[in-house]
């Protein structure tokens, strides 16, 4: 028994690794292939690079609207996730608190719209941006990401919620506290390993996304690092210099961002899925 359970670890440790090595090397290879030329990308893509090739970050930050789109990109994915922290845990809270009726039904209508794809209401919804004043702006994006979170974000804090106890807040409800205060001083920090769960998952959606800044911001101006990359890739050329380079600058952020979190967030996805 003993000899088949080493074997069984090592056969899983063998596919742990390889798919560790699979998921890692496009990061590796777009690293890599940031510091060299377009021309040396084009002779030999797998080689490393002769040497540290800087003119692309250079040409990029200084010659572009790169540093725009990344003021961009900080701006959509910070004021979102700020937002989504401020509304949705409340939301959750009130509705795995509330002995209600109604309250199931909102539950049931974040989660119904969990299950209808961004591409069937697209085009309504560019226009009832167009007719509220947002299309062409970055107020627009933040407004259709956190309403696009709520459904997501109400069901993991609501199965994280199940596991803590009302007795600490019945305690806090008798000493005086208010529902705010029992909310924000008791079962809010509590909700530490969900919130980054939340933050790396919506955080890591944003500032990655692509169709929503391409089609809402203006043509023309300086949109998100993702859809400014974008425009270097030709129909019978492209720069991928740049396009390696520019791609770089966009995962590293997420990379420590994700690697401050990694605890958290583990711990929040297991802890919700257990209690829920």
């Amino acid at each position: 028994m003993k000899s088949g359970n080493r074997f069984y670890e090592i056969v899983l440790f063998l596919v742990t690794l390889l798919l560790a090595v699979v998921f890692f090397f496009p990061i590796f290879f777009n690293l890599m292939s940031a510091f060299k030329s377009n021309p040396e990308i084009m002779r030999d893509a797998i080689a490393f690079p002769k040497s540290l090739y800087l003119d692309s970050f250079k040409y990029l930050l200084t010659e572009t609207d790169y540093p725009r789109a990344i003021v961009n990109s900080v701006i959509l994915t910070v004021i979102s996730i700020v937002f989504m922290i401020l509304v949705i845990p409340m939301a959750g809270y009130a509705i795995e608190r509330s002995s209600a009726r109604w309250t199931k039904f909102v539950f049931l209508y974040f989660l119904a719209g969990m299950m209808i794809p961004f591409q069937a209401y697209m085009i309504p919804l560019f226009k009832e941006l167009k007719m509220i004043g947002m299309y062409g702006h970055l107020a627009g994006p933040v407004i259709i990401y956190i309403s696009g979170s709520v459904g997501f974000g109400a069901l993991l804090y609501t199965s994280f919620l199940k596991g803590v106890p009302r007795e600490i807040e019945e305690s806090a409800e008798i000493d005086g506290c208010s529902k705010y205060g029992i909310f924000s001083r008791i079962v809010f920090p509590l909700l530490g390993p969900c919130t980054a769960s939340m933050v790396v998952l919506n955080g890591l959606g944003i500032w990655n996304d692509f169709l929503m800044p391409m089609l809402v911001l203006p043509s023309g101006k300086p949109k998100t690092m993702i859809v400014e990359i974008f425009y270097y890739v030709g129909e019978f050329s492209s720069r991928w210099d740049m396009i390696f380079a520019g791609t770089a600058m966009s995962v590293v952020p997420i990379l420590i961002v994700f690697l401050l979190l990694q605890k958290y967030f583990v711990k929040g996805i297991a802890t919700g899925a257990i209690k829920g």
